[in-house]
Parts: structure tokens; sequence; C-alpha cells
């Protein structure tokens, strides 16, 4: 169980795919490339960014940011950037823990997260990703949301101009119908470009073929489970909304 107060922090760190345009220019043999970015926060936390590319890709192609589950920067996240490499974008898989830290389990995610938002103005800017920085107006050609958290310190001002695209699971007992109820009205009154599609049957972590595993371990976990259909049925979601966005 989370504290409420760190509850809705956490949630904001499950996967969100924000996309900017980044100018790349591809080699001739076709094949995944991938490559270990580091930066630093602005509270000058080294962060590690995991960077992939189709080298046979020629000329500018569509960046795509990968935010990762509050397990921090593990497999499941890089190989997501991977998979939208080879749909022919340039991603990167950032870190918001530092130092590319990742668990498999809950109360070290809870430590790492804890240790990470010590410092709220920094955090603030770590952490503010995804629908975040879609309700801030900032220059993203669009945001998708898989298993998102939809709670927010920062509710969007009419006329933001971002697309948006949110898959949730419909059994997501991590996010409540009153959230839920209250994102459409947030999104609604601010006549944002939104879609939002309910999955029948689908829990928090829809999309991690790792999270029935993590839900059951011996450590005991959250109330996720993978959906093999909703992940199918999301990712190709995603490809449209990249398509009418990127053209």
């Amino acid at each position: 169980m989370f504290a409420t107060s760190n509850y809705q922090k956490e949630l904001t760190m499950r996967v969100w795919i924000a996309m900017i345009m980044m100018g790349l220019t591809g080699l001739a043999q076709a094949a995944i490339k991938t490559e270990q970015i580091d930066y630093k926060s602005a509270d000058g936390t080294k962060l590690v960014g995991y960077y992939a590319y189709d080298d046979a890709v020629k000329g500018p192609r569509p960046g795509v940011l990968v935010v990762h589950e509050w397990w921090g920067l593990n497999d499941y996240a890089k190989r997501r950037a991977r998979d939208l490499a080879a749909l022919g974008y340039s991603a990167m898989a950032i870190d918001m823990y530092g130092e590319g830290k990742n668990t498999e389990h809950p109360k070290d995610a809870m430590a790492f997260m804890q240790a990470a938002l010590k410092d709220s103005d920094a955090a603030d800017k770590r952490f503010d990703a995804g629908l975040d920085a879609a309700r801030r107006g900032e220059p993203l050609l669009g945001v998708v949301s898989f298993h998102g958290a939809l709670v927010t310190n920062t509710p969007a001002k009419p006329g933001i101009k971002v697309p948006m695209l949110v898959e949730h699971g419909a059994k997501d007992s991590m996010v409540t119908a009153e959230n839920v109820a209250a994102f459409k009205k947030e999104m609604d009154d601010a006549k944002a470009d939104y879609k939002f599609v309910s999955i029948d049957g689908a829990k928090h972590g829809f999309t991690n073929p790792d999270a029935d595993r993590l839900s059951h371990g011996d450590h005991g976990g959250p109330d996720i489970g993978y959906d093999k259909a909703a992940d199918q049925s999301s990712w190709s979601d995603m490809q449209v909304f990249f398509k009418k966005i990127f053209g």
C-alpha cells in the first residue's frame, strides 16, 4: 500500500510518451542502433538516457521521448525505445531517478521516487512530463499516455493545442473513477484535443509483459497486470495517432 500523498506522485512516473522533433541523419545499412546519452537535471543529478534509432533512415525523422514506469529505466522502457526505432522514429527513454536506477521491488521504487522528490523545485522540473507538459502547452506535437496517472497539480488552461491520446485500463484500480471523471472534465473545460480510450478488462500496467510477475512477487506488488490484446490495440492506436500528428 502507498500513502495517498506519495501515491499520486508515484503514478506520474507510469509510462508516458511525449513527442518532440529531432533532425537526425541515418547511415546506409539497416540496423537498430542504441547509445547511452548522459545529461543532467536542473539540480545537477546525472541522468542516463537510452537512445535508439534505425541508422538506415535518412534525413530528419520524428523524435519520441519515453518516460519510464516507477520501476525506473529498466529493460522494458528500453525495449519500447527500440520498438519505436523499428517504426522509423528516433526514440530516447529518459531517466527520472538518476544514474539509470531501476528495481523490481516496490519498496526500492518508492525510495528512489522519494529521494528524487526531496527537492520539490528540481523534482517539478524533472518529473513534469507527459500530460503535464501538454497541459502547460509545451511545444510538442503530441502526447500518448499508456496506463498513466491522470491527476495533476497544474490543471490545463483553456487553449492548449497539444493533441493527446490516453489509453486507460477499465479495471485500473490505481486510477479511480473519480480521477477519470475529473480528467475528462478538465480536458473538456480546456477544450483540449484529446481522445480517451478505456480498454475493457485491462489493469494498470497492461502494456508491460513483466506486470504479472511484478504484481505477484514474493515481496508483494501493486495491482497491475499484462494484457496482450490491450497492449496490441493501444500500440496500434498510437501508430495511427503518430501518422496523424507527424504526417
